[in-house]
């Protein structure tokens, strides 16, 4: 009775918290910091946090800790100004509003990671890659085989979980030849940033962009072509130094654990839940993938209560299978890196910097060059963060920039292995795949990155008056 209780009390307590911060209103108006100690305070944060996170592998600090430290001191900073000033609502609102985009991001991530370390436990992608030793191709289909999966897993998976499980597969059948072995990783990189562009389910600049509805789902595919491009262009180049050999066939077996195609089926279904209740409820994604989160603990649980009787009679070969493990198994360092990177740049725009920012790019010179040089900064920052910064600016720009913003930033940060969470991720898993050698081709990838937007236009460019 008193769990009951309690729990009933939780509930109240939750729906007057609810009820009063609805009811509650404020005429406060927003300051224009640009020009203050508490702008600069934040302006100076945000470059010291930035430059911490992109030496992480040097100083040996996680990137996510000073970002989260420096979005929470930046935030204090204009709480207690504006707290002085007798607005401490209006700051807290704008807060809260970071806050949620930030949560809605988190819950997506947290769920689409839960499904891959599932499906990694249950050894679905070990089974992929036995599967293509078993095949015996050769160097140069497999160049072509782990590109275009890349491509096409990186549009419904996160592109770091696709780099870094092609990686292992090009590692295992290329374990002879280091040559074929980093070409082979500059080329998924390639195309799983390119992949990741065309779907807002690969991707989390188009994940933002998705959400916040500047762009409907089906949109997205309108880079379908100019992202090919991308990715075939610098490919075509790099394929006449894929050696000619066939790596020796492998002798393990495929062993997929119990209940492995079911989970598969399930990811498909929570996708599809997901784009569906987007397009036809109008609720956000993470309310589609929650609800695939819930379908995928409920058949746990299945599992772990029919256990008994599906090894009645023989040994027992599978672990249970348990979901709690498979979200402590998520990249956690990410994660919060993109809480205070979301924080931060939205500590920014409240202080007003982009609005100066947005002003010049979106003003002052030509919208399509704006959107080419944000791409091509992707190179060296985070596409993710670069893109929440334009959200927040709020630029009023036609259907056709958004779409040239969203390639752009999903490509660019192909230029260098810095500039992007697959070339970080196999940077630091495969050797053979150095900064070194990936900047030696980035004059074929700089050229797919042009032709790219050359396809955009060509095919896309009618749509500018939307």
């Amino acid at each position: 009775m008193k769990k009951v209780a309690h729990f009933f009390f939780v509930l109240l307590s939750l729906f007057s918290y609810s009820a009063f911060s609805f009811a509650e209103e404020t005429t406060s108006t927003q300051l224009n910091l640009t020009n203050h100690w508490v702008g600069y305070f934040a302006a100076a944060l945000t470059v010291i946090a930035y430059i911490a996170a992109m030496g992480e592998d040097v100083i040996q600090l996680k990137k996510s800790k000073p970002m989260v430290l420096s979005s929470a001191l930046v935030w204090f900073a204009i709480c207690i100004y504006y707290a002085m000033h007798g607005q401490a609502k209006t700051a807290s609102l704008a807060f809260e509003s970071n806050l949620l985009a930030y949560i809605e991001l988190l819950l997506f991530i947290l769920v689409s990671m839960t499904y891959l370390n599932t499906m990694t436990e249950r050894g679905i992608f070990d089974g992929l890659r036995i599967l293509l030793l078993n095949k015996q191709y050769s160097y140069r289909q497999l160049f072509w085989i782990t590109g275009w999966l890349a491509f096409v897993l990186s549009m419904v998976i996160n592109g770091l979980t696709v780099a870094l499980l092609m990686g292992a597969i090009v590692v295992a059948v290329g374990k002879d030849q280091p040559k074929f072995i980093a070409v082979a990783c500059l080329n998924v990189v390639i195309a799983a940033n390119a992949g990741g562009t065309v779907s807002p389910l690969g991707g989390i600049s188009t994940l933002f962009v998705w959400q916040h509805k500047i762009l409907h789902f089906s949109e997205f595919f309108a880079l379908m072509i100019p992202c090919i491009v991308n990715f075939l262009v610098p490919a075509s180049m790099m394929y006449f130094s894929v050696p000619k050999e066939t790596p020796d066939v492998t002798q393990q077996k495929i062993g997929l654990r119990r209940g492995s195609k079911r989970i598969i089926f399930l990811f498909i279904l929570t996708l599809a839940i997901t784009v569906s209740s987007n397009v036809l409820l109008e609720l956000p994604p993470a309310a589609g993938m929650m609800a695939g989160l819930g379908l995928l603990q409920m058949f746990s649980y299945y599992l772990l209560k029919s256990e008994k009787s599906h090894f009645k009679g023989i040994e027992k070969r599978t672990k249970t299978l348990d979901i709690f493990q498979s979200i402590s198994d998520i990249d956690w360092d990410t994660l919060l890196f993109f809480y205070g990177a979301m924080m931060i740049i939205g500590a920014i725009g409240f202080v007003g910097y982009l609005d100066s920012i947005a002003h010049f790019l979106f003003g002052e010179i030509n919208v399509t060059l704006a959107n080419i040089m944000i791409g091509l900064s992707s190179a060296f920052v985070d596409n993710g963060t670069l893109m929440f910064a334009v959200l927040s600016m709020h630029p009023d720009i036609p259907n056709v920039q958004w779409l040239l913003l969203t390639l752009t930033l999903g490509v660019g940060g192909s230029l260098l292995s810095i500039g992007s969470a697959p070339g970080v991720g196999l940077l630091g898993q495969v050797k053979e795949y150095t900064f070194g050698f990936h900047l030696r081709w980035m004059p074929a990838i700089l050229l797919g990155y042009f032709l790219s937007i050359a396809a955009h236009f060509l095919i896309n460019g009618q749509f500018s008056n939307l």
